[in-house]
């Protein structure tokens, strides 16, 4: 009866908030691009006609062309399928890594929490973007290279979110309840911290998202991320930018996609967060 009242107050906030309701929308419309992306393209992607290159908006092709005669609108679609990806699996690292180093430190606390956290300080004191920049560099571009990296880069604020909520929680009631009906440290860690501790985990995820998109879309606009033939929405702006006085669409329309996308996940992070918190249901 609690999970259901609690279900039911999240839903009755979360739906009394237009914006991250029009967010959620936005997230969903933009996953089913990606995965449906094969059958929604009007075009192929990678076919060229020099002779069709930068048209404008038409019948033919509703978002234009490329330099290359391609249609942009079949390539932004399919470009969301990359930029996406590598932003899931970024986060999924990420959130995995935060929340094991997290949760260690807060459950065992003394030594472990002290050593952990040191080293949380000591990878937050290097110049992420310097550092993230400087890694791909050297291991060269490729997406792979930029999942691992930018998953290991970007795990140390859901370690200390999941540390301070296990600090929390293992002082409650039911906690000690556990543990003195002999329940040992993992089921205590899966059963009841971990499930009460993934409300900002999720917060996170939802808001994690789109600072990858836009991290994986400034690498590929330097030429350090995903490289042709693969497409993202930062490729497709790096590619588009020269032409932009000539043919403004060229970049204008996977820079729209990447706009579109970031508020969306931002407007749901938001309204999340906002339902999540049990001081705001009314």
């Amino acid at each position: 009866m609690r999970n259901s009242g609690s279900l039911a107050g999240f839903w009755r906030q979360f739906r009394r908030n237009k914006l991250a309701f029009a967010g959620a929308v936005l997230v969903v419309l933009f996953a089913l691009m990606a995965i449906l992306a094969p059958f929604l393209a009007p075009h192929d992607p990678l076919a060229t006609n020099v002779r069709n290159r930068l048209q404008p908006p038409s019948e033919e092709n509703l978002l234009g062309t490329d330099v290359l005669g391609r249609d942009l609108l079949s390539r932004t679609i399919h470009a969301a399928r990359i930029s996406l990806l590598i932003a899931v699996l970024v986060v999924a690292l990420s959130i995995t890594l935060g929340v094991v180093i997290g949760a260690l430190a807060g459950f065992y606390g003394r030594w472990v929490d002290s050593l952990l956290m040191r080293f949380v300080d000591l990878v937050l004191s290097f110049p992420s973007l310097y550092l993230l920049i400087t890694l791909v560099a050297l291991l060269g571009p490729s997406i792979y290279i930029l999942v691992l990296v930018m998953g290991a880069l970007g795990w140390m604020g859901t370690a200390r979110i999941v540390r301070a909520e296990f600090l929390r929680l293992r002082e409650t009631d039911f906690s000690e309840a556990a543990r003195a009906m002999g329940a040992g440290n993992l089921r205590i860690i899966f059963r009841h911290l971990l499930p009460n501790a993934m409300a900002p985990v999720i917060v996170a995820i939802t808001l994690g998202i789109p600072g990858v998109i836009l991290g994986e879309s400034a690498l590929s606009f330097l030429g350090l991320g995903v490289l042709p033939p693969e497409m993202s929405w930062g490729t497709l702006v790096n590619a588009g930018l020269p032409f932009f006085r000539t043919a403004w669409w060229v970049p204008i329309v996977p820079g729209t996609a990447i706009f579109l996308c970031v508020l969306g996940f931002n407007f749901l992070g938001d309204g999340l967060r906002d339902a999540l918190d049990p001081r705001l249901r009314l």
